[in-house]
């Protein structure tokens, strides 16, 4: 019986979500997590939030920042609030820049098509205080209320360099 279109598309999509499953995250990484952007138009108003398990305070972790955005978008830069609340229900809140092309306009991550991957490094060799569950939510602090050209956001955390 030969397969339908349907079929052979189902059979696609599930074996690359078990490609994401299994790869995703090696063996230093706590966690890798992107978020689509509706329409590419990430909107001041939503607030993109990732919550992590953190088990050991004694471990050295870097965090990075995931953005994919398309050569479209008209700024070399993004600005971003985050507020991390930590399991003891305290938080602290930072503003964050991150560049995504040069001075001549050359896009720093890597291009794909239309598409660039970005994987900053927000902070190095930081060690958690607290052992338990920790909200990041990320803003986007541009000037335009509605930011097109910002496909997928996200959050990785893994052990730093000298600790793995």
């Amino acid at each position: 019986m030969p397969m339908t279109k349907m079929k052979i598309k189902h059979l696609t999509v599930l074996f690359f979500l078990f490609l994401l499953i299994f790869n995703s995250c090696g063996p230093g990484v706590l966690v890798d997590r992107n978020k689509k952007i509706e329409n590419a138009v990430w909107k001041s108003a939503d607030i993109i939030k990732f919550s992590v398990s953190i088990p050991d305070t004694l471990q050295l972790y870097n965090i990075y920042i995931n953005i994919r955005n398309s050569t479209d978008y008209k700024y070399s830069n993004i600005f971003l609030f985050l507020k991390t609340f930590y399991p003891n229900r305290m938080y602290s809140i930072d503003t964050i820049e991150c560049l995504l092309a040069d001075d001549s306009g050359k896009w720093l991550g890597k291009e794909r098509g239309k598409m660039v991957d970005n994987r900053i490094l927000f902070r190095r060799g930081i060690r958690f205080k607290l052992s338990g569950n920790y909200s990041f939510e990320f803003e986007q602090a541009m000037r335009d209320t509605d930011l097109n050209g910002i496909e997928d956001f996200g959050i990785r955390i893994e052990k730093s360099e000298a600790e793995k």
